[in-house]
């Protein structure tokens, strides 16, 4: 494989990683009362959601509550664990797919509501559900290189009006089983934060090594999948089918390089059910070892790695091998290893 998709770092640490999720929990019981007229027309299972993707609930933004909000109390929060003060931070990345406006960055926001300092570089990474992987490899080859010393990488998300939105226009739009499913992707997405912090290895013994991984690309497939404040449209079957083949591809092009075989934690992006089995059986992961947060709350996005990375953080030991691993729109995937 040629070009630069493989990166190895020698002294960058994982210092920290939060998450803050919504107070309001959304059953898909409650989603699919709502639906109920339009499941029936379709002839379509009364527990699509459950039956399909295996998601049980989703979180929301409760009253008084927003996604920028809790990504800077999330960011506080990783600081602090972190032990890394406000102005010794030289890079924010902010990873959302959400944004409420073009201009600016949403990262200005969060870089202003964490107190970070003018010569702190702050900006936005978009590349669906990979952005939270992106922007940690982008931050660690800004410390290996010496431009930084410390880094906060953070994401919130806020599904709530597309869900909205969705479930409004399937009850009144007279919408065939084939564009109820185009839709249906929508309807398992959820809302939450995350945050972690990067910096020198050599500095912070504690720390969780960041070893480096690789990214590939499969963009004859950027049209499977198009997200808009309107609505995420996607052609299910054959983005599970080109998402696939990607992973497979880049887990075989890994191997030379890197034994992913025998990890003690694969932390994936949480889609569903489906993706989950069938990434474990396409590349022969342990199940015992994937842990899963779709089923309480849904597809994140982005946030899904981090937020499944701070659950799991308390069952991980020292030495412990990590392996994040996503697939995003477009299609990319990234693996990402850490050693705990």
């Amino acid at each position: 494989m040629t070009g630069n998709a493989t990166t190895r770092f020698a002294d960058v640490a994982l210092l920290s990683v939060t998450r803050r999720l919504p107070s309001l929990v959304t059953t898909s019981s409650a989603i699919q009362e709502r639906l109920a007229p339009a499941l029936r027309r379709l002839r379509l299972p009364s527990n699509l959601l459950e039956r399909v993707a295996g998601v049980e609930e989703r979180r929301n933004w409760a009253p008084g509550e927003d996604a920028d909000s809790a990504t800077v109390a999330a960011g506080r929060e990783a600081l602090e664990l972190a032990g890394v003060e406000p102005d010794e931070v030289g890079l924010l990345i902010n990873t959302s797919v959400t944004r409420k406006h073009l201009e600016p960055s949403v990262a200005v926001g969060l870089h202003h509501g964490l107190g970070l300092p003018s010569s702190a570089v702050n900006f936005d990474v978009a590349n669906a559900c990979l952005g939270f992987i992106n922007g940690m490899s982008l931050a660690a080859g800004m410390i290996e290189s010496g431009q930084i010393r410390y880094a906060v990488i953070v994401n919130g998300e806020d599904a709530d009006d597309i869900q909205r939105t969705t479930v409004d226009r399937l009850l009144t739009q007279d919408r065939g089983r084939e564009g109820f499913m185009e839709e249906f992707a929508s309807l398992t997405l959820g809302s939450g934060a995350a945050a972690a912090v990067l910096g020198p290895a050599d500095a912070h013994p504690e720390g969780h090594r960041v070893l480096g991984g690789v990214t590939r690309a499969a963009t004859q497939h950027h049209r499977l999948c198009i997200g808009s404040p309107e609505g995420m449209f996607t052609d299910a079957e054959g983005l599970l089918e080109g998402g696939l083949e990607l992973v497979v591809d880049a887990w075989k092009d890994a191997i030379p390089e890197w034994d992913w075989e025998a990890m003690d934690r694969y932390v994936t992006h949480q889609v569903s059910r489906v993706h989950t089995r069938a990434i474990v059986e396409a590349v022969g992961l342990d199940r015992a070892r994937v842990p899963t947060t779709y089923p309480t709350l849904g597809n994140v996005g982005p946030a899904s790695v981090p937020i499944t990375l701070a659950q799991e953080a308390e069952t991980l030991g020292a030495g412990d091998r990590v392996l994040l691993m996503g697939v995003g729109s477009g299609i990319n995937t990234a693996m990402l290893e850490l050693a705990w």
